[in-house]
């Protein structure tokens, strides 16, 4: 007997609908899996068959042949194991098969039957339900996930034994419903507190501004001034996730497999902050199969380098082409995937070698020489491309002892809000979602200049020898500094204070 069963495959963060169709056929016993299956696949034969004996099903004693259409998709993982099972006991009329067109099915098999969570589903519920599936079978670890996904039918169960069951007799079992949007404005703040900061208001000032603006921030200073402390508190007086936002974070986490156990909607700001002996695949995406690197990842949230000159140049190099386009495209000889990186930029560094140059307190030990070398490991394009380059300097002794008493990241989310407000506003009938986005035709139309203010940036440009980018980014930079202040119009002191933020620029 031929039975067909619906499952979907992964391609990138989307999921492409998997056809399973098993055949029970007079020859040898066996099960034979076809349809460019990987390694992972291949292997889940040997789990489908001690699965069904141990969970009390029969395993046929004929020839068993699966095939995965379309038959020139490469599939791979474990999540064919609840299909391909579901099939067998189709085919060999142990399970009812009336709803099996009405269903897509995905998940890990044990060999005791039980259900394991697999990486993908919210990837595969959104699939499911552009596909016209009314509903999806799951692993119970899976079924929250999956039932962020409105107008699909959700079902998780523990175990085989509890999928047939349902097949057999399907108003036993109630299918699994989450309030998404409920349950996202229902999450805590969670960040690290601004007012824990001692001191830094020159940099607390930068990261409201970054945050408003959703623009690229590098902090330059000595060690133990503080820079990874005020990087770190940047996600909490970011804006919260809308329910757009979360299910896009949460579909690539979902992919990564990064999810918590048991979890749904991510609701927090991603922050990823890699090492710096990453390599350059593992921050934009890459393998065999391709899965979303570091960048992907700090989508609609941060990527934060600390110490950005000890990254490898050509590593620093690939971030390029994403920060200015929002997403980075991994092309392989069979297919190109695409993945989604709108990420804010934010990196530490010293300004030199030792570390000390520039310091109040201790005396810088290197050259010029070393100091120029330091510097040429980040290219002038890479630089253009930070809007906000800002010095941190170390805190005075008096500074030290005193009580933090800055104001805390709730105040100053409430004001990044607000600016973000009028800039959507200013955006509805543009896609964009913050200024840092903004394009040259964005500039001229939002970002006029009278004669005083176009002598200040002109003065600024020859002086520090911006290039056009950098000028644009300038142009921004002082839209968002308008914005928290709640002018209309760009005005003279809005550009002089962004042509502050451009430290490395000045040391240059």
């Amino acid at each position: 007997m031929l039975a067909r069963i619906w499952s979907a495959s992964l391609v990138g963060i989307d999921a492409v609908k998997v056809g399973v169709e098993v055949d029970i056929a007079g020859g040898l016993p066996g099960i034979v899996v076809v349809g460019l299956p990987d390694v992972a696949v291949q292997e889940s034969k040997e789990r489908v068959k001690a699965a069904l004996k141990n969970a009390g099903y029969a395993f046929p004693m004929r020839k068993v042949v699966v095939n995965l259409t379309p038959a020139d998709l490469r599939k791979e993982g474990p999540s064919f194991d609840l299909p391909i099972s579901v099939g067998v006991l189709a085919a060999s009329e142990q399970v009812n098969t009336d709803l099996l067109d009405r269903y897509l099915f995905a998940g890990e098999v044990s060999l005791d039957g039980s259900l394991r969570p697999v990486a993908g589903v919210l990837a595969i519920a959104a699939a499911a339900q552009k596909m016209g599936i009314t509903g999806l079978v799951v692993p119970a670890d899976n079924a929250c996930e999956a039932a962020v996904v409105q107008g699909l039918t959700v079902y998780g169960f523990q175990h085989l034994s509890e999928v047939a069951d349902f097949l057999n007799d399907p108003d036993r079992y109630q299918p699994v419903e989450v309030n998404a949007v409920a349950e996202l404005a229902r999450s805590p703040f969670t960040g690290l507190d601004l007012k824990e900061v001692k001191g830094q208001a020159h940099a607390r000032r930068a990261l409201e501004i970054a945050a408003a603006g959703g623009h690229n921030l590098v902090f330059v200073g000595p060690p133990g001034s503080g820079k990874t402390m005020l990087a770190r508190r940047l996600p909490g007086i970011l804006p919260p996730l809308s329910f757009e936002e979360a299910l896009e974070v949460t579909q690539i986490h979902s992919v990564a497999g990064l999810l918590k156990e048991k979890g749904s909607l991510v609701s927090d700001r991603p922050f990823r902050s890699p090492h710096h002996s990453a390599s350059g695949p593992s921050l934009v995406g890459g393998g065999s199969f391709p899965r979303p690197g570091e960048i992907s990842l700090a989508h609609r949230g941060i990527l934060f380098l600390d110490e950005l000159t000890e990254f490898k140049r050509d590593v620093l190099e690939f971030l390029r082409q994403p920060l200015e386009d929002g997403h980075v495209t991994i092309a392989r000889t069979r297919q190109s995937v695409s993945f989604p990186a709108q990420f804010t930029l934010v990196a530490s560094t010293n300004p030199c070698p030792c570390g000390y140059f520039g310091d109040s307190i201790q005396a810088c030990t290197c050259n010029p020489r070393q100091r120029e070398h330091y510097w040429a490991r980040l290219s002038g394009p890479l630089m253009d491309r930070i809007d906000l380059q800002v010095a941190v300097n170390r805190l005075k002794p008096e500074e030290i002892t005193q009580q933090p008493i800055g104001e805390d990241s709730l105040s100053v989310r409430e004001r990044v809000q607000q600016a973000r407000d009028r800039a959507r506003c200013r955006f509805q009938d543009e896609p964009l979602r913050c200024n840092a986005e903004m394009q040259s035709r964005h500039l001229r139309k939002w970002c006029p200049l009278d004669d005083t203010t176009r002598l200040l940036l002109e003065k600024a440009i020859r002086k520090l020898g911006l290039s056009a980018r950098a000028t644009d980014r300038i142009l921004k930079v002082g839209r968002t500094i308008a914005d928290l202040a709640g002018d209309d119009s760009l005005q003279a002191h809005h550009i002089a204070e962004a042509i502050q933020y451009r430290t490395i620029d000045r040391m240059q």
